[in-house]
């Protein structure tokens, strides 16, 4: 799985990084992003659910 937020569509609700915080967080400007080494999802089954909590569609989750 490549899972990734698109910072140009980012609004910062925050919702993916509450979600599944093993995966996401917020950088100084509020706007989500990726932790290091999590570009694969980590293995958490919330990652499914924080990309259908983006209110944007900011976040998305492939497989690779």
């Amino acid at each position: 799985m490549r899972v990734q937020v698109d910072k140009e569509r980012c609004v910062g609700a925050g919702m993916c990084a509450l979600t599944a915080p093993s995966v996401f967080t917020q950088d100084d400007d509020g706007f989500s992003e990726v932790l290091p080494g999590r570009e694969d999802g980590g293995g958490d089954p919330l990652v499914r659910e924080a990309v259908r909590a983006c209110p944007v569609r900011a976040v998305t989750a492939e497989n690779c």
